[in-house]
């Protein structure tokens, strides 16, 4: 039977109304989804629960201190979770906190991951968990990141833990232990870099030995869980050195990337890692990006100290005469 004129021009602007939900559907859906891997052009969130920021509030109004702190505290800078800082029964509610200010700066969630057993080795910033405790805190941070996957956290696990680990003589241990945590922390919206080291430490072949067997033991939970490793964090190699460090390393893996800590490297090196003197900050993040090197990153916070060591107090404290340093080339006088 044939339909009316009226029935079919209703049925007709039904069919595009119902076309035109599934486009909206398809918008907000894709909108919903977490951004591709790191790259150049991405963007952390500048905390405002940063040491920085409390600095800059305490400083003298118009000192150096404050200048230099205000600086820091606003630009994006990777977010340190520590069992002393951040408990396993607080640690999610400071990351809803991030991505809360994520969201309002259209940026991501980047943090630094810093609790293993033994961790420093015995160095400035020894310390960690116990074995038990430490799964229950990665587990805490997995499921508060899931939670945040909007924001597609970047996660930088355990800097020096792999590069270290021939120096300390566990690496069974650490491979296992890092294993553990990256399936305690991975989902399709996080992006997992281990420890790489840095140009001036372990041979790259050697280095990606090391990655090689955290990726390979992580696989054995299901699939690739890293996006690759992180150079550099911490330290002052010249970016140009370490670009070409993570491309070496890489070369020995299997389609593994890398990003680069640029946070105090603008000076270089003098060979000292622990609060040497001269220093600058360096390059913004995402400011670079190739086919292996996802991109930069201010990883270690400037004007947080290395450890007693050149003037400095224990390590992660604010140091305000260090921040001022750091940035005497980038704040006015």
């Amino acid at each position: 039977m044939a339909l009316s004129r009226r029935t079919a021009a209703f049925l007709a602007a039904a069919g595009l109304l119902v076309i035109a939900a599934i486009i909206i559907t398809v918008v907000l859906v894709r909108g919903a989804q977490a951004p591709h891997q790191p790259a150049q052009g991405t963007v952390v969130v500048a905390s405002a629960q940063s040491k920085a920021s409390e600095a800059a509030a305490e400083a003298p109004d118009g000192s150096p201190e404050q200048a230099a702190a205000q600086y820091l505290s606003e630009q994006p800078t990777a977010v340190w979770l520590t069992p002393e800082g951040d408990p396993a029964d607080q640690v999610g509610e400071r990351i809803a906190q991030l991505a809360v200010e994520a969201r309002e700066q259209s940026a991501r969630i980047a943090v630094v991951v810093y609790g293993l057993p033994g961790r420093d080795c015995g160095g400035h910033s020894a310390g960690g968990l116990e074995a038990d405790a430490y799964a229950e805190w990665t587990d805490a941070i997995g499921e508060a990141l899931r939670v945040a996957a909007d924001t597609s956290p970047i996660v930088l696990l355990e800097p020096d833990s792999l590069a270290l680990a021939p120096e300390c003589g566990d690496i069974a241990e650490r491979v296992e232990q890092l294993s553990t945590a990256i399936q305690a922390l991975s989902a399709d919206s996080t992006w997992i870099y281990v420890d790489g080291g840095h140009s001036d430490w372990l041979p790259a072949d050697r280095m990606a030995e090391l990655i090689g067997q955290v990726d390979q033991a992580s696989r054995a939970h299901g699939g690739r869980r890293i996006r690759g490793f992180v150079t550099n964090v911490s330290n002052f190699m010249v970016t140009d050195d370490e670009v070409a460090y993570a491309h070496d390393v890489a070369a020995h893996l299997d389609d593994l990337h890398a990003i680069i800590d640029t946070s105090r490297n603008g000076a270089g090196s003098n060979g000292e890692w622990c609060n040497p003197r001269g220093r600058l900050v360096g390059d913004p993040g995402g400011t670079i990006g190739d086919d292996v090197v996802d991109t930069n990153l201010w990883v270690k916070p400037p004007g947080e100290s290395d450890g007693e060591c050149n003037g400095g107090p224990p390590a992660g404290r604010w140091w305000p005469a260090g921040a001022v340093e750091l940035t005497r080339d980038a704040v006015p006088e």
